[in-house]
């Protein structure tokens, strides 16, 4: 796993050990970047599910100004900070070790604000339109700020109040990635 793209480009970067994890591809990350570059440079990141951090540092990498990375898996939570450490991004960088719940009620209560949101839960997590919602009531995301949610492929399209799907991806056989604004 590295950094793509990006004045890190290239970096090697650790990955949590097991099964817990599901790293998203090079190509994958590539695609997602190039529709997110528009957006990207001074925006504030946030990767929810962060596992490695690997989404969030490609973000700093390619010109975010900030990156929070929430993970309730104390080993992830590890690696993302040795990751951060090892690109050298501690100053535009937050960790938060706990679950999306109390992390999103601290980042509302903190005053953040992001540009982009991005989000990859378990496949066939159940509680996705549930984190949309916590989201819009929280107003943690920007006027015209974006979530991004990476899913398994056949899962069934994100259909929430309050905001409106404008994109979705397809990648191979197993991933799509769905882009929301909220109305």
């Amino acid at each position: 796993m590295r950094v793509i793209s990006g004045s890190k480009r290239g970096s090697t970067l650790y990955a949590p050990e097991g099964l817990g994890t599901r790293p998203t591809t090079d190509r994958i990350k590539e695609s997602l970047f190039n529709i997110l570059m528009p957006m990207l440079s001074e925006s504030c990141f946030l990767d929810l599910f962060a596992g490695s951090g690997a989404i969030g540092i490609e973000a700093l990498s390619r010109g975010a100004k900030k990156a929070v990375f929430v993970d309730s898996d104390p080993k992830a939570v590890r690696i993302v900070k040795k990751n951060i450490t090892k690109t050298g991004f501690e100053d535009s960088s937050l960790v938060l070790g706990m679950d999306h719940k109390r992390a999103l009620k601290k980042l509302e209560d903190s005053g953040y604000r992001f540009d982009i949101i991005f989000m990859d839960p378990p496949y066939y997590s159940d509680f996705i339109e549930n984190i949309l919602d916590e989201i819009k009531n929280s107003g943690i995301l920007n006027k015209e700020g974006i979530v991004v949610v990476e899913q398994a492929k056949d899962e069934p399209e994100i259909v929430t109040p309050g905001f409106s799907v404008f994109r979705i991806k397809d990648y191979g056989k197993t991933t799509k990635i769905t882009f929301l604004r909220e109305l």
